[in-house]
This record gives structure tokens, C-alpha cells and sequence, in this order.
């Protein structure tokens, strides 16, 4: 599985923000493996942080702000782009004000800024949300969302509006490889009547004529033209469009609109914390439809993976019983949900508050053993190692070693353990596993192990 990411080192970036007008500094900085994306005001009184989250997600117009306790960061979407294209999972993202600053309207000042940084890559694994059943979702205003499985990330948008120097834009991003070059720079856009309307409610402050694509929606007339100078406090030109934009503004592509949706929509989709393995579909889709389907692809994968844990295991227990050794009170897999013998397995175990070790570790406070979670790992390893069409009652599987284990969080009684292997190396005897436990989606710890598959009784 591919691994995580982080930048190499700190950068940082000023420019104007949308709403306030004023100047906002960001730097990002390092993380460690499985933070995430997190925001910190510096500006506000003990710098607190928000997770970039789409349960934090508080206002939807005019771009994506997420908040926590009470305190925001407006304008996230951009910058999330950028993570997502660069395939950035870890970043603390320091910010001295409300707001991310706007730029030249498109995502690629950020992606810019992650590439002078530089991309290190992280010894924990990349969790992916896997959509593996369609899914059809249609709203208002003939907005719709399609997602179909695919081996390899795609997303497809679709957008018409009735102005003739739009009309119907499409666009498709193959592989995320393309984002860089192909969609990074298409700069977002807005009708001329619009941004007059919220300048004169005195909203976006720092709206430029030169920070978006601006569609000439209202006739330009000389008085017009002195208007908006006034307005905008606006010192350059402002001119009639001969291409129906603002001073004939020169597209990036063709389909600029269309693409700059796919940057919104990229960085929207990754608040859910994580890439997906999928195929996406949009029409008409805007920021509060992203946020909405995001929501809905959460709620559907948490529905299926409740329904997978309740469901009847793909072997028995009797069978488990065949290929451990462990017994009670050492036994640690209570079901298997997916295997694929020697590739990989999803097993769990659930913790209750009669487990024996609960009565010694920590009985006030109790929590499950480190070294437990690691046995699960391994327990699990040996079932996926050792089961298959030429399973026989005579193997037996032996650990050997355990390397770059980590422990990530707490495991109390009540938790139902989920612990997922899979296999780094087969070499006819020997096998090299990567093994994680979660609790409600949280790694709670980590491993890999080295083990020599042989008979009942064999010497190492």
C-alpha cells in the first residue's frame, strides 16, 4: 500500500484575504504520521487548532470554511486542492488571521509553495476510502453526484450556465500526476454583477478584478466603469470584454471554469481525511454540494462497514481454532471479515470489560496492553499466512521479528478492535506483514512482522 506524506520543511506564503481584505500569512509546517491536516490560528489566544474535517465545516458560501469552539479559517479550499493533487497527508497549517488568502484565485500558488517545501515520505501507511458499490445522489438545481468503483482514482464535472461566454464546460482528471499541470491553475470565477452586489454589502473586501475571472454579466458604460473604480478602489484597467470577461481576460484553457470546479471540488472531498479509490461524476456542483456528498459518502461507508462487522464471518470459528493455537484467555480474534489467504485480512476482536488483563493493567483506568494489539496483529497474520485451498491442520506459522511498531492510542473496554493486515513480502517460507488496529476509524497501533511459515514441531 502506498505510504503517507508530509512536506520537508516549513514554507511560507502572504497574499490578501477575500472576505477581509486584509493581509494573511500561512506556513506550513512538518507532521507526524496520522495527524492530518490541521489549521492553527496563531492569531487567537492559545493558537487552537482545527482538524481539517468535514464535521468541521461551518460556512459554504462563497468558498469552504471550516471552525471549531467557536473559532474559523475561511477560504480552506484551495490549499486542501493542493494537499489532495500533491497527495499530502500530514501538514500543520499555521495561519495569523480568518482567513486563506486568495492569491491569483487558483490552487497553484499553493501547490508552489508544498513543492519548494519539498515531499517527504512517511513510514505509516495511506488509509483510502474504497468505493466498491455505486452510488447516485441527485439535488436541487439539477445538481448530481455519481460515484462508481474504479482500481484507480478518477472525477468527471460537468457545468452550464446560461451566459454565452460559458455555455456547457466539461472536464475528466485521469490520474492525480495530471493536477499539477492541467488543473492547479485554473482560476475561479464570478459574475460581474454578483461581486458588485457583495462589495456593496461590503463583503469581499479583498476582491480584486484580477484575483478571479470575471464574466461580464452587466453592460459597461463610461459611468458604469468610474463606478466600479470606486467600488473596488480599483487603479487599473476595466474594460469591455471582447470574449464576454472582464478587460478580455485570456482563459488558461478553454474549459478553465469547468477545471477550477474540479479544484474546489478535490479540495472539498478531501476533508473527509482521507484519498478515495473511485470514480466521480458532478453536474452543476458547487461548494455546499460537495460538502453535502462528502457527508453522504461518509455516512454510506460507516453504514456498510457497521454492516460488514455484524455479518457473518468468510470463515468459521472452528476453523480459526484449526489454524491457532490460542486459546482462551490468549484467543484475540473473534471473527475475520475479508481475507484473501497470504495477501490480506480484516479481523476483530471485541474488547470488553471482562477481559482478564483489564483486572492488572491499569485497573482504575484500564486500557488494552500494546503488546496485545501487536499478538492480534499477529494472530491475524497467522490466519491470512496459513489459510487457503491447501490449508493443512499440520502448519504452523512463527514470528520472528517486529519492526517499526507504534502505539497511536487508547483501547478501553467497550472498543471493538479492528485489525487489518496485509502482506508486504511472500517468499515461499517467510513472510513480511504491515498490521494496524483501529478503533472507530483510528489507528491506535501499528507493526510490521517478520514470520517463517513451517510444520507443528519444526526447530527455528
Amino acid at each position: 500500500m502506498p505510504l503517507q506524506h508530509t512536506i520537508q520543511k516549513s514554507v511560507s506564503l502572504s497574499g490578501t484575504g477575500l472576505h477581509t481584505g486584509e493581509m494573511t500569512k500561512v506556513t506550513l509546517h512538518p507532521a507526524p504520521d496520522n495527524s492530518g491536516i490541521r489549521f492553527v490560528r496563531t492569531d487567537v489566544k492559545d493558537a487552537p487548532e482545527i482538524e481539517a474535517d468535514i464535521d468541521n465545516v461551518v460556512e459554504i458560501a462563497r468558498g469552504t470554511s471550516i471552525g471549531k469552539n467557536g473559532v474559523k479559517v475561511h477560504s480552506v479550499e484551495h490549499l486542501m486542492s493542493a494537499f489532495a493533487g500533491l497527495e499530502i497527508d500530514n501538514c500543520r497549517v499555521e495561519v495569523d488571521a480568518i482567513e486563506i488568502p486568495l492569491m491569483d484565485g487558483s490552487a497553484l500558488p499553493f501547490v508552489e509553495l508544498i513543492q519548494r517545501a519539498g515531499i517527504a515520505e512517511q513510514e505509516a501507511q495511506r488509509e483510502i476510502l474504497v468505493i466498491d458499490d455505486s452510488m447516485l445522489v441527485e439535488m436541487k438545481d439539477g445538481i448530481t453526484f455519481g460515484i462508481l468503483p474504479s482500481n484507480n482514482f478518477r472525477a468527471t464535472i460537468m457545468i452550464d450556465y446560461n451566459h454565452p461566454a460559458l455555455g456547457a464546460q466539461h472536464t475528466t482528471l485521469f490520474a492525480l500526476k495530471d493536477y499539477i499541470t492541467d488543473f492547479a491553475p485554473a482560476r475561479t470565477f464570478c459574475f460581474l454583477s454578483e461581486i458588485e452586489k457583495l462589495r456593496e454589502s461590503g463583503l469581499i473586501k479583498g476582491g480584486r478584478l484580477d484575483n478571479a475571472v470575471v464574466v461580464q454579466d452587466i453592460e459597461l458604460t463610461r459611468e458604469h466603469i468610474a463606478y466600479i473604480r470606486k467600488l473596488f478602489d480599483w487603479k487599473g484597467p476595466v474594460e469591455k470584454g471582447d470574449n464576454g470577461f472582464v478587460n478580455s481576460t485570456r482563459l488558461r484553457f478553454p474549459n478553465e471554469l469547468a477545471r477550477h470546479k474540479m479544484v474546489d471540488m478535490l479540495g472539498d472531498f478531501y476533508l473527509l481525511g482521507r484519498p478515495i479509490l473511485g470514480h466521480i461524476q458532478a453536474a452543476r456542483t458547487g461548494h455546499a454540494a460537495n460538502i453535502e456528498m462528502a457527508k453522504k459518502i461518509r455516512e454510506h461507508l460507516r453504514k456498510k462497514k457497521k454492516k460488514n462487522e455484524e455479518g457473518a464471518s468468510p470463515i468459521t470459528f472452528d476453523e480459526i481454532c484449526a489454524i491457532l493455537p490460542h486459546r482462551y484467555p490468549f484467543l484475540l480474534i473473534d471473527r475475520v471479515l475479508e481475507i484473501e489467504p497470504r495477501k490480506k485480512i480484516v479481523a476483530i476482536k471485541n474488547v470488553t470489560c471482562n477481559e482478564p488483563f483489564f483486572q492488572g493493567h491499569f485497573p482504575g483506568d484500564p486500557v488494552m496492553p500494546g503488546v496485545l494489539q501487536i499478538e492480534a496483529m499477529a494472530q491475524a497474520g497467522g490466519i491470512m499466512g496459513l489459510y487457503g485451498k491447501k490449508f493443512d491442520k499440520g502448519n504452523a506459522i512463527a514470528f520472528l521479528g517486529i519492526d517499526k511498531a507504534r502505539f497511536r492510542g487508547w483501547v478501553r473496554p467497550g472498543d471493538v478492535l479492528r485489525i487489518e493486515v496485509e502482506t508486504l513480502q511472500d517468499r515461499r517460507n517467510t513472510m513480511r506483514f504491515a498490521g494496524k488496529c483501529l478503533v472507530d476509524d483510528k489507528v491506535v497501533c501499528e507493526a510490521e512482522l517478520f514470520a517463517m511459515l513451517g510444520k507443528k514441531g519444526d526447530a527455528i
